[in-house]
């Protein structure tokens, strides 16, 4: 799962609970409120039971009740109920029964507010104050009680909680989307952080800079340091090859001057063998430099192969194997391979002499581009190689004939799978073909600097 989906399912799930939570506290909260209404209403009630009473010959009456007509149909939902010395008077809404108000000690003028179980089996919320009568009605105490069924009280909140249900479900939904957009913003720059390391790795971009947020910008600095030790240590290892290259160029001149002076004496066999054994050092060696070179470029490469081939051909055509040879370059101008000069030489300077050791009478160079690839070709009428031995020729020191040093095919397909590409080889019926399948050249009009 993605870091957004996950950031935004959590996201979601924490604004569902908290629309819960909030449902329940708003329903509570409204509760509390219609109950205090509720109890603000007995109140008034209350106080107009209480102001209806009068002594008369059968003791306390009620003579003025409450105008709320639930007070008077049985089981109405509005209860009064007075209770003094043992006799109790009450609601016609009460029918046969009574408050069971719970055994309580009130002051004068206190006010307790009960949920209790009432007529009908349905609970009552009762208000019950404690009062002491005047001298006009004789004195004494008496405890007064009014109540409703809770009932309304309970479809009142139900119906609050339908009305709010839509609107909060609505504020998630607001909230859900806009936490998404809060993503897609905050996330963006983790998208352009991987298509920079993509530039990177493609040579499109040098460095990371520093034009990142705050939080991303230790990561980013933290990469330009790992790149720029990377290329101090390749810097190192191409002095250190160059150096070694270097060094051996000297004891191999020494070695052809040693077979040059055996020849001159006579000893021609011998000195054939040391001057073989010194090219095919000095190739080595030449080919380590040229790699030691390319790991520096590889960023910058840039080749066209139409001019590199021209001057291959212009020195293969002075050569004992070329001179003879029917060379056709049919390369368009202006094509570009991501590789340098020197190493584009190398590989297909490696396939043209092979082709120029085998070829019968002519030798073709072509190329057709392939998406981002350009394919690079050089045909031979030679014998062809078997396919069962087309793989092995590609590894170091393998020959197909007693000629060669076994470098020249491998170079090849090592310079091609450094830059990305590879060596491919078929039969052309009559002959060899091998071709060259590299990078493109990409424009490079828009790298970020170092």
């Amino acid at each position: 799962m993605s870091l957004r989906l996950r950031l935004a399912l959590a996201g979601a799930i924490a604004i569902f609970v908290a629309m819960g939570l909030a449902a329940l506290g708003l329903a509570q909260l409204f509760a509390a409120h219609v109950e205090r209404r509720a109890v603000a209403e007995m109140s008034v009630q209350l106080d107009q039971v209480l102001a209806g009473l009068e002594r008369g010959p059968q003791g306390l009456e009620l003579t003025r009740p409450p105008a709320d007509p639930r007070f008077t149909q049985p089981y109405g939902g509005l209860y009064w109920q007075i209770e003094e010395a043992g006799s109790i008077q009450r609601s016609r809404s009460l029918w046969d029964t009574v408050l069971d108000l719970p055994v309580d000690t009130l002051g004068d003028g206190a006010v307790h507010v009960h949920w209790l179980p009432g007529p009908d089996d349905k609970d009552l919320l009762v208000l019950e104050r404690s009062i002491t009568l005047p001298a006009r009605l004789g004195g004494g105490a008496v405890r007064a009680a009014v109540g409703m069924t809770a009932s309304e009280l309970i479809e009142a909140r139900r119906d609050f909680m339908a009305d709010l249900a839509p609107y909060l479900g609505l504020l998630a939904m607001a909230l859900i989307a806009a936490g998404w957009a809060q993503l897609t913003v905050g996330l963006r720059p983790l998208r352009a952080l991987g298509a920079r390391i993509a530039a990177l790795r493609t040579g499109r971009a040098t460095r990371m800079g520093d034009d990142w947020p705050v939080e991303l910008r230790p990561v980013a600095t933290e990469i330009d340091d790992l790149l720029a030790a990377r290329d101090a240590e390749t810097e190192r290892a191409r002095a250190r090859a160059a150096d070694l290259a270097h060094g051996l160029k000297t004891p191999l001149q020494a070695l052809m001057g040693e077979a040059a002076r055996l020849r001159r004496e006579g000893a021609a066999e011998q000195a054939e063998g040391i001057e073989d054994t010194a090219r095919a050092m000095r190739r080595t060696v030449d080919r380590e430099l040229v790699r030691a070179r390319s790991a520096a470029r590889a960023l910058d490469a840039r080749a066209d192969p139409a001019l590199v081939a021209d001057r291959l051909i212009a020195v293969l055509r002075r050569t004992p194997d070329g001179e003879d040879l029917d060379w056709r370059q049919s390369i368009s101008p202006g094509l570009a391979v991501a590789l340098d000069d020197a190493d584009l030489a190398e590989a297909m300077g490696a396939l043209l002499e092979n082709a120029a050791r085998h070829a019968r009478g002519r030798v073709v160079l072509s190329a057709r581009e392939d998406g981002a690839r350009l394919l690079l070709s050089v045909a031979d009428d030679g014998p062809g190689i078997p396919e069962t031995k087309r793989e092995a020729l590609m590894r170091r020191h393998v020959r197909a004939d007693e000629a060669g040093t076994g470098l020249g095919l491998s170079i090849a397909s090592e310079i091609a799978q450094a830059a990305g590409g590879m060596l491919l080889l078929d039969n052309a019926e009559p002959g060899l073909k091998a071709t060259l399948a590299l990078p493109r050249a990409r424009d490079t009009g828009h790298r970020v600097a170092d």
